[in-house]
C-alpha cells in the first residue's frame, strides 16, 4: 500500500498490506525453511544472514524448495575449490529445460508483434514444439556440447530454440536481429557453431526491417555451419540464398516428437551469453544449467515475487540476460509476454497500454524508460487498468529518487523493486524483497545467497561507498568464458584488484535506509584526488526538465583532467538556458567540484545495443584512441551518433596539442 507517493530521499514511499504477507514467495521460503528445522528470525535480514553463513544449507534447501530434480548419488553441495573454479552440486545431473516446462499447464507465451498481432501458446503446444525442434536438432547431427545459434527478435521461435537446444545437451547463444554483421560475426565465430536460427528480417520503429545483405556477410563469416533454420512468420523479408543446407522454421517443427532430455552434469554449458564488446573482444561468458536454473528461479520467485499463473513482462532484445531471466519464469508457472519490437511505438505509453490489456501482474521495465515516462508527463494509471499489477522491476542503470515518486504517483499502488546485476551471473546481487518497505532512492536489500559487500581501496569492508564484491561463491558465476582454458581473462576480469574475490566494477553504498549503486567503477571520475560517482551527477542533471539523458567522463589529456558533460535535451530547448540549469542543479544537488569542465550538447548519448551508456569509449575516443579501435560500431545502438563523439574528441584533441 502506497504511504506516501511524494516521499522524501530514504522516506518510506510503500510498504505491503500485513494481511498480504503470508503469500509471498520469500514468506513462504521461511516457513519452509522453520518446518525443516531452521531457526529464522522474522526479518528478511535473519533469513539473508543465514543464506549467507550456511550457503550448502541454503542452496540446497532452495532446490527443494523449488522443486529441481536432480539424479545422481548425492554428496557436497560445494567443492572447497576458490573462486573462479568453484564447483556446485558435483556429480548431480538435470536439464534446465525440463524443469522449466514440467508440470505447468494453461498459457505459457502471449507474443505480440510490433503491429499488434497477437499469439497465445499453452504449456503443452510449448513442449510439443521444443520437443520437435529438439528431434529435429539430433537428425541434423546436433549433439551435446554442440553450438546452436540464433539471431532472433523477441519472438516465440527464441524461446522454443533456447529450450530444445538445452534439452539436447547443446550450446545455446543468441543475437538480436539488429546487431551489426561485424558484432554478430566477432560473437559467434568464437564459437564455431553448427546450426543457425535465423530471422531474415524484423519488425522495429513501423518498418519490415530486411536483412539480407548484412546476413549474406555473417554466413562468410561462419565456416562451421551446416544447417540454417530460416524464421519467418513475423517478417516479409525471405531467406538468404546459401550453400548450406537449410528449411523453413514450420518445416522444422512439423513432425510430432516424444520429449527427451539430457540429463547433464550440473555444470554442463547451457548457453554462452556475450559481453558488450566495448573494450574488446567481446568475452564468452558459459554458465552451467544448474548454476542458472537455480539462481534464476531464485530471482524470479523471491526478488521479483513470481508466481503460478502470473503474466510476465518484460522489456529486453533476446542479447539481453534479462530476456533470458524472463524465459526462466516459466518454471514458475508463469506466462511470459513477448513484446517485440519497439516498445514505444508508436506512442511512449505503448508499453502501459499492453501491460494494462494483457492483466500483467509483473512488468520489468529499464530506469531510462521510467525516467522518459516521468520526463514525459504521462499517467498511465489514469488511461489503463492496472488492477492486476503487482509488481514492477526495474533494471539497467540506477533508478532516480523522481522516478520512484513518479511510479507511485502515476502507476500505482505496485512494489517497486529497483534492482542490480549483471549478465556474468545472469542475475542480482541486491534487489527487492516485498515483505521490506520501498525507500525512494534505495534499492532494498542483499539477494539471498549473495555475500555481496562494500570494500575501500585497501580491500577492507565498509559501510560507505566502495567496491562491489562478492566475497564467497555463487552457483551461477561463469563456469567459463568461451576460449580462455587457463582462466587468465576470467581472473583478469573480476580477481586482479582482491585476489580470490569478485569484483564486479560497480560502486556500492549500503545504509540503514537500503542500498545505492554509484555507477561503474571502471569509469570512476577522479578530479584531484577526488573519486565521484557518475550515477550521481546523473541523478541531479536528468532531473532537469531540459535534459533527455546525460553522460559523463573523465580523462586525463596531457597533465591536465577533462570532465567533460554530454547532454540531450528536450526539442526546442536553448541550449545555454539548459546549461545554466544544468549547473545549478549540480550546485544544489552535489557541489561546485561536480561541475563539469564543458557541457556539450549532442543529438543523443551512446549506448549498446543493451542499453549501458558508452563512457568508457567515448573516454578512450577522448584519449586518441579511433572508433574501430575502442568499439565493434554494430554493437552499439547508433553508430553514426558515436562518429559525432569521435569528431568532438579529436577536435579536443587537436585544442590541446596547441
Amino acid at each position: 500500500m502506497i504511504v506516501d507517493a511524494e516521499a522524501g530521499i530514504g522516506e518510506v514511499a510503500w510498504r505491503l498490506d500485513p494481511s498480504l504477507e503470508s503469500q509471498t514467495n520469500v514468506a513462504r521460503f521461511a516457513d519452509f525453511l522453520r518446518s525443516r528445522g531452521v531457526e529464522l528470525g522474522e526479518d528478511y535480514e535473519d533469513l539473508w544472514q543465514w543464506s549467507v553463513d550456511e550457503p550448502e544449507h541454503f542452496w540446497s534447501a532452495w532446490a527443494d524448495f523449488a522443486g529441481v530434480a536432480m539424479k545422481g548419488a548425492s554428496g557436497v553441495v560445494c567443492s572447497a575449490d576458490p573462486m573462479p573454479r568453484t564447483r556446485w552440486f558435483p556429480g548431480r545431473r538435470l536439464n534446465y529445460a525440463r524443469e522449466l516446462l514440467a508440470g505447468h499447464e494453461g498459457t505459457a507465451i502471449v507474443a505480440i508483434s510490433e503491429s499488434g498481432e497477437r499469439t497465445e501458446i499453452t504449456f503443452a503446444r510449448l513442449r510439443a514444439d521444443v520437443a520437435a525442434f529438439a528431434a529435429h536438432l539430433r537428425e541434423s547431427g546436433v549433439g551435446p556440447g554442440d553450438r546452436v545459434v540464433g539471431i532472433l527478435p523477441n519472438i516465440p521461435e527464441a524461446v522454443i530454440g533456447l529450450l530444445a537446444t538445452a534439452s539436447i545437451g547443446a550450446v545455446w547463444s543468441v543475437c538480436a536481429p539488429e546487431f551489426g554483421p561485424g558484432a554478430i560475426v566477432s560473437r559467434f565465430a568464437q564459437l564455431e557453431p553448427t546450426m543457425l536460427i535465423a530471422a531474415p528480417g524484423y519488425e522495429l520503429g513501423g518498418t519490415d526491417r530486411h536483412r539480407g545483405a548484412e546476413l549474406a556477410e555473417v554466413l562468410r563469416g561462419l565456416p562451421t555451419l551446416r544447417r540454417i533454420v530460416w524464421v519467418t512468420g513475423h517478417t516479409r523479408a525471405r531467406p538468404v540464398d546459401t550453400a548450406v543446407a537449410s528449411c523453413d522454421w514450420a518445416e522444422a517443427v512439423a513432425a510430432p516428437a516424444e520429449a527427451e532430455f539430457a540429463d547433464v552434469e550440473f555444470d554442463h554449458p547451457l548457453w554462452v551469453l556475450f559481453s558488450s564488446g566495448t573494450t574488446g573482444v567481446p568475452k564468452g561468458i558459459v554458465h552451467g544449467h544448474g548454476g542458472v536454473l537455480l539462481e534464476q528461479l531464485k530471482l524470479c520467485s523471491i526478488h521479483d515475487d513470481i508466481r503460478p499463473g502470473d503474466r510476465v513482462l518484460t522489456i529486453a532484445s533476446t542479447s539481453w540476460v534479462v530476456w533470458n531471466g524472463l524465459v526462466a519464469a516459466l518454471g514458475l508457472g508463469a506466462a511470459i509476454v513477448l513484446l517485440d519490437g519497439n516498445p514505444t511505438h508508436p506512442a511512449l505509453d505503448r508499453l502501459w497500454q499492453v501491460a494494462g490489456a494483457e492483466r500483467v501482474n509483473v512488468l520489468g521495465v529499464g530506469a531510462g524508460f521510467v525516467h522518459a515516462c516521468a520526463k514525459a508527463g504521462l499517467e498511465p494509471a489514469r488511461d489503463h487498468d492496472f488492477s492486476a499489477l503487482r509488481v514492477v522491476t526495474v533494471t539497467g542503470s540506477p533508478l532516480s529518487p523522481d522516478g520512484f515518486r513518479w511510479v507511485y504517483r502515476s502507476v500505482g499502488d505496485v512494489w517497486l523493486t529497483s534492482q542490480s546485476g549483471g549478465t556474468d551471473i545472469a542475475s542480482i546481487f541486491v534487489g527487492g524483497v516485498p515483505t521490506l518497505p520501498v525507500r525512494i532512492g534505495y534499492i532494498q536489500a542483499p539477494a539471498l545467497g549473495v555475500r555481496v559487500e562494500s570494500w575501500n581501496e585497501n580491500g577492507e569492508p565498509t559501510l560507505g561507498r566502495g567496491e562491489l564484491v562478492v566475497s564467497a561463491p555463487l552457483p551461477s558465476m561463469p563456469l567459463q568464458f568461451w576460449g580462455d582454458p587457463g582462466f587468465e581473462r576470467y581472473r583478469d576480469s573480476y580477481f586482479t584488484m582482491f585476489p580470490g574475490v569478485w569484483r564486479h566494477g560497480d560502486f556500492i553504498e549500503f545504509s540503514s535506509d537500503g542500498i545505492v549503486i554509484h555507477g561503474r567503477s571502471d569509469s570512476t571520475l577522479n578530479r584531484n584526488g577526488i573519486r565521484l560517482g557518475s550515477a550521481d551527477i546523473y541523478a541531479a542533471v536528468e532531473g532537469v526538465p531540459e535534459v533527455t539523458e546525460a553522460m559523463i567522463v573523465g580523462v586525463e589529456i596531457g597533465a591536465d583532467y577533462y570532465m567533460p558533460l554530454f547532454v540531450a535535451l528536450t526539442p526546442g530547448t536553448d541550449a545555454d538556458d539548459a546549461r545554466a540549469a544544468i549547473r545549478t542543479a549540480i550546485r544544489t544537488h552535489l557541489s561546485p567540484r561536480y561541475l563539469p569542465d564543458d557541457i556539450i550538447v549532442m543529438p543523443a548519448i551512446p549506448h549498446t545495443k543493451t542499453g549501458k551508456k558508452l563512457e568508457v569509449p567515448v573516454k578512450r575516443l577522448l584519449q586518441g584512441k579511433k572508433v574501430d579501435e575502442v568499439v565493434d560500431p554494430g554493437a552499439v545502438d547508433d553508430a553514426a551518433l558515436l562518429e559525432r563523439y569521435a569528431a568532438f574528441a579529436a577536435a579536443t584533441s587537436a585544442r590541446s596539442a596547441r
